[in-house]
């Protein structure tokens, strides 16, 4: 891990300080110029007309690269290439991609070859949370963003969110099914890159394994501040129902690393590189969805809240890991964006867009000889 840490601190200046040049008007071509040497770059974000992944697009495209911003929905699309080219970004052009389609996806790899004859960059971002939510329901409740930090809000939203059959299902073969589909169809033109081919998949703290130290000690802090602060400080919520005994549960469950999967048998699966096959990670989503059915989720030690969310962000860093053992020659890396304001969240973030792209776009642009098969916390390395 240390070793990993020093790595990335001797390539985080290069990536996220390109030297760049000017692009064309049209949005076909750009160039990053290193010495004499003219680079082009291209790039794909899937998810991209909004939040997160929108967000990615805009700052590679300041950082001079061509990026193809693909989304499911067309019009969406186009209105959010639309939106950037209003701040002069030119190198930006629209491609609908489905991550679910085979047929939409084989459309993308042939524009691609077409065009550009190579690919650069890959950014998985597309998600879904893999429930059903009452929107309604949820705005009464009114939780705050320390409810959802601390874990408390997890009983609170039981009545307005629901894990269907179908939900869980979609949320799958999007987020750990999608990921691989396009990542499997580009493969061929990443490899062409001259220096390497980054891929980014965006993923989520909900699919570690074991809640980090690190984050822990965050949470620690965060209460402990609080309950320092003199009472007459502290926001109405916490003076009414935050004692000293709170704190000291709170201190005590997240100083040592918790489990995220609570079943042990597949965070051993998922966690074991050397015996990490994607029929096993294949094999872990199907018996999740076979226990949803079954209604016996809790009592086969999955996850209580957002689920199939969770298991689909373990499972798609597992393949991240699996990957990049596959193709050394690349940077294929997963990253947890932060707890940003996203739909997926329903906007209960802590962190604006612009902060949630740092780690995808650092990734992203990573140079030669930089960390690949690792999970990031933001900008910083961090434990599966």
């Amino acid at each position: 891990m240390e070793r990993k840490m020093n790595q990335l601190n001797r390539f985080r200046m290069k990536a996220t300080n390109p030297e760049i040049g000017s692009s064309h008007s049209q949005g076909v071509v750009n160039m990053a110029t290193s010495g004499n040497k003219k680079l082009e770059r291209y790039a794909v974000v899937t998810g991209a007309n909004k939040g997160i992944g929108l967000e990615t697009v805009r700052q590679l495209a300041k950082s001079g690269v061509m990026v193809v911003l693909t989304a499911r929905d067309e019009k969406r699309g186009m209105e959010a290439v639309a939106s950037l080219q209003k701040l002069g970004l030119f190198n930006v052009c629209f491609h609908q991609l489905d991550v679910q389609s085979p047929e939409s996806i084989a459309s993308l790899a042939e524009f691609m070859e077409n065009q550009f004859g190579r690919l650069d960059i890959l950014v998985n971002n597309a998600g879904v949370s893999g429930v059903v939510t009452d929107q309604d329901a949820l705005r009464a409740l009114n939780i705050d963003s320390s409810s959802w930090l601390s874990g408390k809000a997890t009983n609170l939203v039981q009545s307005a969110i629901k894990t269907t059959n179908e939900k869980a299902e979609e949320c799958l073969s999007i987020n750990y099914y999608g990921c691989k589909r396009v990542t499997d169809t580009l493969l061929p033109l990443l490899q062409l890159s001259p220096s390497g081919a980054n891929i980014v998949n965006v993923s989520s703290l909900r699919g570690e394994l074991m809640v980090s130290r690190r984050w822990s000690l965050l949470l620690v802090s965060q209460w402990l501040i609080l309950f320092l602060t003199p009472l007459r400080l502290l926001p109405p919520w916490l003076q009414a129902d935050t004692t000293a005994e709170d704190i000291y549960i709170i201190c005590i469950s997240y100083l040592s690393p918790a489990q995220r999967i609570p079943n042990e048998h597949i965070r051993e699966q998922l966690g074991d590189l050397d015996t990490l096959t994607e029929e096993k990670i294949d094999r872990i989503v199907v018996k999740f969805l076979h226990d949803l059915k079954q209604d016996a989720l809790e009592a086969n030690g999955w996850q209580k809240m957002l689920p199939a969310y969770s298991i689909s962000k373990a499972t798609l860093n597992a393949y991240t890991r699996l990957v990049a053992k596959r193709y050394p020659n690349l940077r294929i890396n997963c990253v947890h964006p932060g707890y940003v304001k996203t739909d997926i969240n329903w906007h209960t973030g802590t962190m604006t867009l612009e902060e949630g792209a740092e780690g995808p776009v650092m990734l992203a642009l990573l140079p030669e000889g930089g960390p690949t098969g690792c999970y990031f916390d933001r900008t910083e390395v961090a434990e599966f």
